[in-house]
């Protein structure tokens, strides 16, 4: 480990260099491509040269140490353990630095969301969680963009597709992919009892042009008028777009907008989003299995979340991690759950690469 970081470092130094040479001042390609290397290198390189500098501090007290006797040996051998447990930490952030990164982590993303099994009541708690994933998007300041949403004649969510811009917004959202199970009680419930439904959820990494290319005559285009639950959202003109992808049978559907031209931007956006996972599930299916496996079906044995609302809890059944503030987390409070989703991913992989 310690020669790879001693090599990044002496790479890191020669970028420096060349970054102040005129020529490469001259060539803004050039600069840029250079500047990004330096800046994705910078913190690991930092923080392994504070791991040398506190390397060199313990040398120096052990060695002290071996010369004093009495309080004074004492006091240098305490910092020299001081030091040791320091670089036990330091070490560790090395390591983590170390992994290979995502290369989407990065990017925004596509969300979707649909009802699952449980009826209209599925439904509503689909449009909860749509609710509680734009109140999270606000709160980070990521831009939240509705492709389409298909409601029901109570107010629940069918469907819903929205395209989510910032950076790192995929990183942030990502564990938020499979089943979604509630349990509570309907409003609709006479008796009280409780009811399980489920919504299955769907984070995509956002495709740049470069990822996909789509060829025209692979894609079907159909014009229809908007609808919607009760009458809302009636277009009288032929504004909404659906797209079919013959190759893979993708399907994508947007009236969102009263442009035709928008709706068109916006489902070609959401394509390559479903294509860009598509191919990249395919080529890694040790790493990212399908789409279809990424939501599951919906069934209510399958689910990574559960949210009981009798007992006011949230329970994430990957990490076993249980909060309760169903107020909160509903109003898009999820950073605890999802940092703590991260660590244990990165946890993962560092025991993964321990092994190899």
């Amino acid at each position: 480990m310690f020669a790879k970081l001693d090599a990044i470092a002496a790479r890191y130094d020669e970028l420096g260099e060349l970054l102040s040479r005129p020529e490469t001042l001259a060539d803004m390609q050039l600069y840029t491509k250079l500047s990004r290397e330096h800046a994705e290198t910078e913190e690991l390189v930092q923080t392994y040269r504070a791991y040398r500098r506190t390397e060199g501090e313990m040398n120096a007290a052990l060695a002290e140490a071996e010369k004093e006797t009495g309080e004074m040996r004492d006091m240098l051998l305490e910092e020299a353990q001081s030091c040791r447990e320091q670089l036990a930490e330091t070490e560790k952030t090395l390591k983590t630095l170390l992994l290979p990164k995502d290369r989407n982590d990065e990017r925004g993303c596509t969300l979707e969301i649909r009802a699952g099994a449980g009826g209209e009541e599925a439904a509503l708690f689909a449009y909860e969680l749509y609710r509680m994933y734009q109140s999270y998007c606000e709160k980070h300041r990521f831009s939240w963009e509705t492709v389409d949403l298909n409601m029901t004649e109570l107010g629940g969510v069918k469907e819903a597709i929205v395209n989510i811009d910032g950076k790192g917004a995929y990183s942030r959202l990502k564990f938020e992919s499979g089943v979604h199970r509630v349990q509570r009680v309907p409003e609709t419930e006479s008796q009280g009892r409780i009811h399980t439904s489920t919504v299955t959820v769907a984070v995509l990494p956002e495709a740049e042009d470069v990822d996909v290319t789509i060829d025209d005559k692979d894609v079907r285009v159909d014009l229809f008028r908007s609808s919607g639950a009760g009458g809302q959202k009636v277009n009288k003109t032929e504004t909404a777009i659906r797209l079919t992808h013959y190759p893979t049978g993708i399907v994508v559907t947007c009236q969102d907008e009263r442009s035709q031209l928008k709706n068109k931007e916006k489902a070609y956006r959401v394509l390559r989003s479903r294509l860009y996972d598509y191919y990249n599930s395919r080529a890694a299916s040790k790493e990212a299995a399908d789409r279809r496996s990424l939501v599951g079906t919906g069934d209510r044995s399958e689910r990574i979340r559960t949210y009981n609302f009798p007992q006011d809890r949230i329970t994430d059944h990957r990490i076993g991690l249980s909060l309760h503030n169903m107020q909160n987390f509903l109003a898009g409070d999820l950073d605890e759950m999802i940092d703590a989703l991260a660590r244990a991913e990165t946890e993962r992989r560092l025991a993964a690469s321990a092994d190899e």
